[in-house]
């Protein structure tokens, strides 16, 4: 792994206040570093600017003051370096699966052909298990298979980082296990790293080496990291066995249920 393969320093987010007296400050003075092929959740209570941490991070925000480095190069707008996941599918309906997936590739390898870009996109139509539905248009998908459709979009292009805001929170319960289930194999087999933002504690614990804990908004700060204790080959079926998560469940609940609230007004 490279160490600090992602570093932010002393970001911070504000907003003019209404009526233009002073200004709303979302969060303060945040700082981590993930190391490469970790994957790391945020959790924290709406309104505390998890959505605007991963904007800056996807380029697609400024912050007021801090700065944000990937592989040494500060965040300076989107890049194709990062790989974005929204909890709305975010395709463009006039294009098939492959129409989409491909739109990513040719952006990311303008001198393939159309036999290696077609060649590439099948790659993560498999991987995603989307096969046969490659020229249908999001209309004639269900939400499940559009939130695959994105997955698998974000993962061809390469990305050295891949952002997720809540990609499942629209699923299912079914579907939405089904999906963390092949998002863990994926990143497994790709050593992806991955930041995402979840109002799931149990998926958190699924799918995280380390958690981040945010209180309460607005002047948000980063309370807590959490490492992960539970084996790395964890899965939905056998984690609840673990006498670890119901310890680490706990204090994540806790957090989110009284801390979160008293760490913000401390």
């Amino acid at each position: 792994m490279t160490q600090g393969f992602l570093k932010v320093q002393g970001l911070r987010k504000a907003f003019p206040a209404a009526g233009g007296a002073g200004e709303l400050v979302v969060f303060d003075n945040v700082n981590f570093e993930i190391d490469r092929g970790d994957f790391v959740c945020i959790i924290g209570h709406s309104g505390c600017g998890k959505t605007t941490i991963l904007n800056v991070l996807a380029g697609l925000e400024e912050p007021t003051a801090g700065h944000s480095f990937v592989d040494g190069r500060e965040i300076s707008g989107p890049s194709l370096d990062r790989g974005v996941v929204f909890q709305s599918h975010a395709l463009m309906p006039w294009m098939t699966v492959r129409g989409n997936i491909a739109f990513a590739v040719k952006s990311k390898w303008p001198e393939w052909t159309n036999s290696q870009v077609n060649a590439h996109v099948q790659l993560f139509i498999d991987m995603v298990h989307l096969q046969g539905s490659e020229d249908k248009k999001p209309s004639q998908l269900s939400g499940g298979m559009k939130q695959r459709v994105g997955i698998a979009r974000a993962f061809a292009i390469q990305p050295k980082m891949l952002l997720l805001d809540e990609p499942f929170g629209a699923l299912d319960a079914l579907t939405r296990g089904n999906i963390q289930d092949e998002l863990v194999t994926i990143v497994r087999q790709t050593q992806q790293t991955v930041f995402m933002i979840t109002h799931d504690v149990d998926e958190a614990i699924l799918l995280s080496d380390k958690i981040f804990l945010m209180s309460n908004g607005p002047r948000a700060v980063l309370a807590e990291i959490v490492v992960n204790p539970l084996p790395r080959d964890r899965t939905r079926a056998t984690m609840h066995h673990d006498p670890k998560f119901y310890e680490l469940r706990n204090h994540l609940i806790d957090f989110l249920v009284h801390r979160s609230k008293t760490f913000a007004a401390a």
